[in-house]
């Protein structure tokens, strides 16, 4: 019978092909019956230690309980295995990465300059306190620009200023640092229970929005009546009279 499988391990070298190059981070964890070596050191599912056991004997005590055997040191000598709900490790590590991944996007970025003016200013701490009224981290950052690293103390001076403006909703994680151009400061925000924010006042925001938006109703409605009236106008002009240039 013909062989439906395909031979010599298609393009790739190395005699096979790789199903699936995105698998899981987790599928190289050697567990139960992948784990070759004679003997392992194995640890409890409470942590603790039950010395070194022939690989067959620590894998039937695992099945015993309902767990598995898991790989987890195997450059050690004997490997050391512990007994585990695999599923339930995969999932908790699972879940810390994705919390890491979120906190790092929940950073928000202020630019300011050595120069700004205080109306500017002000808008970029109103922003600043609306990312950290949201539970973001906020990450200050002045630039200088040509012949303005001769006045760095002027850009300290502005990072200064920001931080105790913002005092009322975070505190800075360290001492602000020029690194080449820059002036960086990270400000991590304070619990919600003691925000107090200087510029920014969401309530007022929106009432304003809501103020507005009655009066964008009534100019769009005068402007269109406008536009009927002369439209009519327009209409009732008389035609001129037949002959009327002969």
């Amino acid at each position: 019978m013909a062989n439906s499988f395909p031979s010599g391990g298609g393009n790739r070298p190395g005699g096979y092909n790789r199903r699936n190059s995105n698998r899981s981070p987790f599928a190289g964890i050697r567990r139960n019956h992948r784990i070759r070596v004679p003997e392992v050191r194995v640890i409890s599912p409470e942590g603790k230690q039950l010395g070194v056991l022939p690989t067959a004997t620590a894998i039937s005590l695992a099945l015993e309980v309902g767990l598995e055997l898991v790989e987890v040191a195997p450059a050690a000598r004997p490997p050391v295995c512990r007994i585990m709900d695999f599923g339930k490790y995969v999932y908790e590590e699972s879940k810390k990465t994705s919390h890491a991944k979120v906190t790092a996007s929940k950073i928000k970025e202020i630019e300011l300059t050595p120069r700004i003016e205080q109306h500017d200013f002000e808008t970029k701490i109103r922003h600043a306190e609306e990312f950290l009224s949201h539970g973001s981290k906020v990450k200050l950052r002045l630039k200088f620009r040509g012949r303005e690293m001769a006045r760095t103390e002027l850009g300290f001076d502005v990072i200064r200023r920001a931080i105790a403006d913002l005092e009322g909703m975070g505190h800075p994680d360290s001492e602000p640092r020029l690194i080449g151009r820059n002036i960086n400061m990270m400000i991590t925000p304070l619990p919600e229970n003691k925000r107090k924010p200087k510029y920014y006042h969401p309530h007022h925001h929106e009432a304003a929005a809501e103020d507005d938006e009655p009066r964008a109703h009534a100019k769009k409605a005068e402007s269109a009546h406008a536009e009927d009236s002369a439209n009519e106008a327009a209409s009732a002009q008389p035609a001129p009279a037949a002959g009327a240039d002969e």
